[in-house]
């Protein structure tokens, strides 16, 4: 290189920092999508949650914000960045689940409880996948009616709005099925 050329160099890079550009610190490309905001999608996700359970006005459980599910209703959930093949594997039950919890016989605060300490137990673990058994409604002997599953709708309820909850859905036959979910649980960085 000639002066002239250094010049040159020397008089471009004294345009880009006096237009305020600044030199790059490393030269690897990020090759990922944009992170969204974490908290902004975390309050979007339970702005929704509330606000599907309080438009509709009927098939109301006991506290008046969880809307029932039928006894055989396949659950399913799945925050939106989710990766289409990371779901359709949760669906199949392709993701080994790691631990599990039986809801059965709990009240509706002990199973809220219960569940919030298994998912906070399951999050320091590190399990990537959990099983949440909450088993469906009993037909009543006398009516024949079959009465809405309370724990099943509120599981359904609760676990949209866990953070760490990143997708969940209704079991293979061989898990429990439509009485049980597979969780998919967010790891630290992820999502």
């Amino acid at each position: 290189m000639n002066r002239g050329d250094d010049d040159d160099f020397g008089a471009f890079r004294a345009a880009l920092e006096s237009a305020g550009i600044k030199r790059l610190k490393t030269n690897r490309a990020d090759p990922g999508k944009p992170r969204t905001n974490r908290k902004a999608a975390l309050a979007e996700r339970r702005a929704a949650a509330e606000a599907s359970d309080t438009t509709q006005s009927t098939s109301r459980t006991t506290d008046g914000r969880v809307e029932a599910v039928r006894p055989s209703e396949f659950l399913e959930f799945h925050v939106v960045d989710l990766p289409y093949r990371t779901h359709l594997q949760l669906k199949r039950g392709h993701i080994p689940w790691e631990a599990g919890l039986d809801l059965h016989g709990y009240t509706l605060d002990e199973a809220r409880t219960e569940l919030e300490t298994f998912l906070d137990d399951a999050k320091a673990q590190r399990a990537r996948c959990v099983i949440v058994v909450h088993g469906k409604s009993r037909s009543m002997a006398d009516s024949g009616v079959t009465a809405y599953p309370v724990l099943k709708s509120h599981v359904n309820a609760w676990l949209r709005e866990w953070p760490s909850v990143l997708a969940f859905c209704s079991a293979r036959e061989h898990d429990g099925g439509t009485g049980a979910v597979y969780v998919l649980l967010k790891r630290r960085g992820e999502f």
